[in-house]
């Protein structure tokens, strides 16, 4: 005989309002509901009442871990409208403000992992390393949330080279930082008997289950949007996508460390290289036609449909985040898998339900 448990949306170890509803028979899952629509805010709707220039600042209010890349998927999404090619050195300082972006939001994941795992001490210390990340996103951006860097035609707030020598010191700092706590989350004896094996997915399951981001990669799938032609200036920095191919929480989780080196390498790398000019380009007009734009976010791929009409008011907003495209994969691995295990497992695929639920 079975029993249905609700779990969710307030969890004592989930810090997002994710509802399923469990089916269990003794302490294992054998059927699992989703119940999405619990925060929803209608932000796609909004839109329509301001201009595409205000509607910059609504996308980035989606998420507050991932707003500058809300922020910079629409702005090239309506330049891609207008047809506009944006400064070279804006560019660079989208990139650099993109990854250090998916730095705070991948050690924020780890710290809430191992909350997960009741490591409150190793919780704090992660939270700690990610304050560094965040001091540096203020000081440029002169927020600490919402970022507000990126605009139609270029970005808001020019790279100085006081910004760049305080990111290049805190990426100094930070890197022995995450050494630290990598021996924990990848040797911990305790950490590899919780995830190893858990949860598998294999290769074919997570492509055809349309995964995205370190849930996709970890299944060994080398798909990263950094490594197509919407992000040609990743190729000139040396990216290499990181993958595994374990397939079980053990292996999301390394993706997820081996990315925050990578993210290390390429702003340092972006800032070697980055180019003298201007950093926006005038753009007038309305916005005419249809515009698809994708970003690799911290948590996988999103995609942005922008519609105009004519008008300073966009006709048609829609957003496809990447934890509404691993949400099925979730329901395929939870069956079969303990009850104990069940926010272990939620937190490797790294719900964010306010991206999924605009």
């Amino acid at each position: 005989m079975t029993t249905i448990i609700p779990f969710g949306p307030q969890h004592p170890v989930l810090p997002e309002p994710i509802a399923l509803k469990l089916e269990i028979d003794d302490d294992v899952i054998v059927g699992v509901l989703p119940s999405l629509g619990y925060v929803h805010r209608g932000l796609e709707t909004f839109v329509n009442t301001k201009d595409y220039n205000q509607t910059t600042y609504i996308c980035e209010r989606i998420c507050g871990i991932c707003s500058a890349l809300h922020g910079i998927t629409y702005t090239r999404a309506v330049e891609k409208l207008f047809d506009v090619e944006i400064p070279e050195r804006a560019q660079y300082i989208r990139v650099i403000v993109g990854e250090l972006n998916r730095l705070h939001s991948h050690i924020l994941w780890l710290g809430l992992f191992a909350d997960g795992f009741g490591f409150e001490s190793l919780f704090y210390e992660c939270w700690k390393y990610r304050e560094g990340v965040y001091d540096v996103l203020e000081r440029i951006t002169g927020n600490r949330v919402i970022h507000s860097i990126s605009k139609v035609g270029g970005v808001t707030t020019d790279l100085t080279k006081e910004y760049i020598d305080i990111t290049l010191k805190m990426l100094d700092t930070l890197e022995p930082q995450i050494q630290n706590i990598e021996k924990v989350f990848v040797n911990n004896y305790t950490v590899k008997k919780r995830l190893v094996g858990l949860a598998t997915m294999s290769k074919q399951l997570a492509y055809e289950a349309g995964t995205a981001g370190p849930t996709l990669r970890g299944s060994g799938n080398a798909i990263d949007v950094r490594n197509t032609s919407d992000w040609d200036i990743y190729k000139d920095l040396g990216f290499k996508t990181c993958v595994e191919d374990g397939g079980d929480c053990y292996a999301r989780t390394k993706v997820r460390i081996n990315e925050l080196y990578e993210s290390i390498k390429l702003i340092r790398n972006a800032i070697s290289k980055l180019p003298n000019g201007e950093i926006a380009t005038p753009v007038k007009g309305t916005p005419t036609g249809e515009a698809i734009m994708r970003t690799e976010q911290p948590r996988g791929e999103v995609v942005y449909y922008v519609k105009g009409n004519g008008t300073r008011k966009l006709e048609r907003l829609k957003i496809r985040t990447p934890t509404f495209a691993n949400i099925p994969s979730l329901l395929l691995t939870l069956p079969g898998a303990k009850l104990a295990d069940v926010p272990i497992i939620v937190l490797t695929i790294d719900p964010c339900i306010s991206c999924t639920e605009r």
